[in-house]
């Protein structure tokens, strides 16, 4: 009897540490969603994908997640490929740093809306699919647990996320699914590029 392949959905996955996630998880044997903006890189990976691994299906999807009616999209193609998800990764995020005081206007807004927003609507989406033992990895930040000059927007969105975690923990513990917010320190990644 073949092994059951393992499915895994990470968003903001082309760059960076969704990417890094992504190819672990490949080479652990799971088939993996994906979606970016950028449709050519999204073609790119999957080509790449799926020659290096063979056995996993490799789905993309072009989203933006600064726009709930795509993350919902997103997900309907996700819950169509996969109607089981073992993993969900939500790591799509914007980084701008700058002073509360001085930042320009909305850019809370905008923040928020990609970092915190997308990841709520995903899950919510997506929960039904998961079962006990499944996990869910919110990619939080170092800026989630300690505030830090010119962090602003991008920190508060960052606590917000740990938040949701917290929470969505507590509520899912009784199914058996998993939490974890992971909060890593500056990563040498796209959103660093110009950081020197």
């Amino acid at each position: 009897m073949s092994k059951e392949i393992k499915t895994a959905v990470i968003s903001g996955a082309t760059h960076g540490i969704g990417r890094a996630i992504s190819e672990k998880l490949l080479q652990e044997g799971f088939s993996v969603a994906i979606c970016s903006r950028n449709e050519d890189e999204l073609t790119a990976l999957q080509s790449a994908w799926s020659k290096a691994f063979p056995l996993a299906e490799v789905l993309i999807v072009v989203a933006d997640f600064s726009k709930k009616v795509e993350v919902l999209h997103f997900s309907e193609k996700v819950k169509a490929a996969f109607p089981r998800i073992d993993v969900l990764v939500n790591n799509a995020g914007v980084f701008h740093p700058g002073a509360l005081m001085e930042e320009p206007e909305g850019q809370l807004e905008d923040t928020m809306t990609v970092n915190l927003f997308s990841a709520y609507h995903l899950t919510r989406a997506l929960h039904t699919c998961m079962k006990s033992g499944s996990s869910i990895f919110n990619i939080c930040s170092v800026a989630s647990l300690k505030a830090y000059p010119n962090g602003g927007a991008y920190s508060i969105s960052k606590y917000a996320l740990l938040g949701f975690s917290e929470n969505l923990r507590e509520e899912l513990k009784p199914r058996g699914i998993r939490v974890t917010a992971i909060c890593p320190g500056a990563t040498w990644s796209r959103s660093w590029s110009s950081s020197g």
